[in-house]
């Protein structure tokens, strides 16, 4: 029998990726001193039984214990697909005129695509919450968002043990306002998660001083596309409408992540949620891992007003200043947690923003980002850490603009985390004499910025994306075991 001889070819893909692990992440979770959490909340984690795992949190529950409701605000998915606990929250929403007390959480479940069963289940689940404010029970003043394996029902007799566990007369009652408690919080909501995402923080509006907290979660099927709740006409448990707000580009694949942003300023609904639909898209609409829309997909917001009772609340028609004050400090923050989710991606080795600027509109520049973000060939070459310019240009290429694209004039740089000067890789259209050490070591770092410069407007948006790994592989694999 003859030697068989590979060919050349064979040794070059053999030989030429290492698999690299993931870096360390638990230094992105640290304590926060109890006084900058927002006042009138208690909040708390528990295991009541979803996951297999004793030690690990399933369940979360967040009150404000403020005299009145506290104004609320939600995005939710635009997935056709809705699960039950967005239509039910949608719902809680309407009925209360955008006030809500509580929150409910669990994971290790997303009860999506479960029927009437599913639907039943989550209004158990707000049921049971308001239960526990005795004084208001009844009042359908919960919204509850789930996360997990699609397809599978919760098991609600354990969901509805833990929501009791917390009741005034029980001795297991454990909700609070340290960081404990916020950090039990957090924890319960992670699935494949490596740390907490919990950040709080002290902010000013109006001469007075109030705090904002928030919890998120997500490492895989991220790629979000989340609008504010249907309107009232909109029978609960029909399809969303299938366009977006007018703000969020259109036509993109978007993902499961879930997220609470928590403030004791006073803030009227329909402000929160214009606020909250603002930060959204520059926020959590703005990060991919893997280009995957949810069924589950929600970020909630809180304004109890319990740090001034005797404040007028923040309103956009009353007193811009102070509303956009507030704006652009709730779109600063969801940043900062939408950020963590791309951190913790899953097998991520890379932290990636992918600026594009000189667009006619937001909208393509958020076209063009979210493409770039989503390349499955720029994602693997940031991940061998090739520095191969030419699929980022393809991307940006192939995504249909509002102004036709003219090639002479677009640029693109890398640009190194550490402040050092950035790569030019291609100017005006034509390329550049790269220097490919410089390259290299540029994309072998943790934190990169791809700039992408389209010379058609004054428009700019940027996304926050990772590589894309064998371990992301390997984990989505075999998820549900």
């Amino acid at each position: 029998m003859f030697p068989v001889r590979l060919p050349s070819i064979w040794k070059r893909f053999t030989s030429t990726i290492i698999s690299r692990t993931p870096p360390p992440k638990a230094h992105h979770h640290a304590a926060i001193p109890d006084s900058v959490f927002p006042a009138g909340y208690v909040v708390t984690g528990l295991h009541c039984g979803i996951k297999k795992n004793p030690e690990q949190l399933d369940l979360a529950l967040i009150q404000s214990i403020s005299p009145q409701p506290a104004a609320a605000a939600a995005c939710f998915t635009r997935n056709a697909f809705k699960a039950a606990p967005v239509v039910v929250s949608e719902a809680v929403l309407r009925r209360g005129d955008g006030r809500v007390r509580a929150i409910v959480i669990n994971s290790g479940c997303a009860n999506a695509v479960t029927g009437k069963q599913g639907t039943e289940d989550a209004w158990a689940m707000v049921r049971a919450t308001d239960a526990l404010d005795e004084e208001h029970a009844g009042d359908g003043a919960t919204v509850v968002m789930s996360t997990g394996v699609i397809g599978q029902t919760l098991p609600i007799a354990k969901v509805l043990a833990g929501i009791q566990s917390q009741a005034l007369s029980t001795p297991t009652r454990n909700l609070g306002s340290t960081f404990e408690a916020w950090e039990r919080a957090a924890r319960a909501f992670m699935t494949t998660d490596t740390f907490p995402k919990l950040r709080a923080r002290n902010f000013i509006v109006g001469g007075r001083e109030y705090h904002m907290a928030g919890m998120d979660k997500g490492a895989g099927m991220i790629h979000p596309d989340m609008g504010p709740p249907r309107v009232a006409s909109t029978p609960a448990g029909s399809p969303s409408p299938s366009s977006p707000s007018s703000s969020s580009p259109a036509g993109q694949l978007h993902a499961t992540l879930l997220g609470c942003i928590l403030t004791d300023a006073p803030v009227s609904p329909r402000s929160l949620q214009s606020a909250l639909t603002y930060a959204v898209d520059r926020s959590f609409n703005s990060i991919s891992v893997d280009g995957d829309m949810s069924t589950n997909d929600t970020i909630i917001a809180l304004a109890n007003g319990a740090a001034a009772a005797d404040a007028h609340e923040i309103d956009e028609e009353h007193n811009r200043g102070e509303y956009e004050a507030f704006r652009d400090e709730l779109t600063a923050f969801a940043a900062e947690l939408a950020q963590l989710v791309v951190r913790d991606g899953e097998g991520a080795t890379k932290f990636v923003t992918v600026s594009v600027e000189g667009a006619a509109t937001y909208a393509d520049a958020h076209n063009v980002a979210s493409r770039i973000s989503t390349s499955a060939l720029v994602k693997t070459a940031l991940y061998g850490e090739d520095a191969n310019w030419g699929r980022i240009l393809a991307a940006t290429g192939s995504v249909p603009l509002s102004v036709p694209l003219d090639p002479a004039r677009v640029t693109v740089s890398f640009v190194p985390a550490d402040g050092s000067a950035p790569l030019p890789l291609l100017v005006n259209g034509e390329p550049e004499n790269v220097d490919e050490v410089r390259a290299k070591e540029i994309v072998s770092a943790e934190d990169l910025q791809i700039k992408v410069e389209l010379g058609l407007g004054f428009e700019a948006a940027k996304y926050w994306t990772c590589d894309l790994s064998y371990e992301y592989v390997r984990i989505n694999g075999d998820y549900r075991s």
